[in-house]
């Protein structure tokens, strides 16, 4: 399926085209720019709608973490696998949250060894209230296709990510 209108992926898949690029190849390339340029587009538009109420996407993403968790608690090394970044990353970005008094670290009563972060009180309520500015940017994303092709998408996608994490693991 093909539309119309024209975009700048199209220009820049016409140039690889003309500089004597693959023709197999040059769809793959179309969708990965497509891709890359409508993540950014969206984590632009969701930073843009938090930033004008005091938070910051990735902090809305620990804490959305938290708040799905048994008890709104999880261990380091768990929130660093629920938000897919480097335990480093992690320990930074809790050590901001708990300045802000949005998280609290205590000692894991089974392992004195680990860490246990647990969302606050004003944590839990600052998500909850950052959650439907998030929610009407991603509305917004599916007002421009019908639920079929939003499926047909979604299903494309898990497929892609499953694939990439398949290759994280080998």
């Amino acid at each position: 399926m093909t539309t119309s209108s024209q975009d700048a992926v199209d220009d820049l898949v016409e140039s690889v085209r003309r500089a004597g690029g693959e023709e197999d190849v040059l769809a793959a390339k179309a969708m990965a720019y497509r891709l890359r340029r409508v993540a950014h587009q969206l984590e632009l538009a969701m930073r843009r709608e938090l930033s004008g109420h005091g938070i910051e996407l990735w902090e809305l993403e620990v804490l959305a973490a938290l708040k799905r968790a048994p008890e709104h608690r999880l261990s380091a090394g768990q929130l660093m696998s629920a938000v897919e970044l480097t335990s480093g990353s992690v320990t930074h970005r809790i050590t901001r949250l708990e300045d802000r008094g949005w998280v609290r670290r205590d000692k894991d009563p089974g392992d004195r060894r680990s860490v246990l972060v647990s969302l606050t009180a004003e944590g839990e309520r600052r998500a909850v209230a950052s959650f439907g500015l998030k929610t009407e940017v991603e509305r917004e994303i599916a007002k421009v296709l019908d639920e079929e092709t939003i499926d047909v998408v979604n299903d494309a996608l898990r497929r892609v990510s499953h694939h990439f994490k398949g290759k994280d693991a080998s």
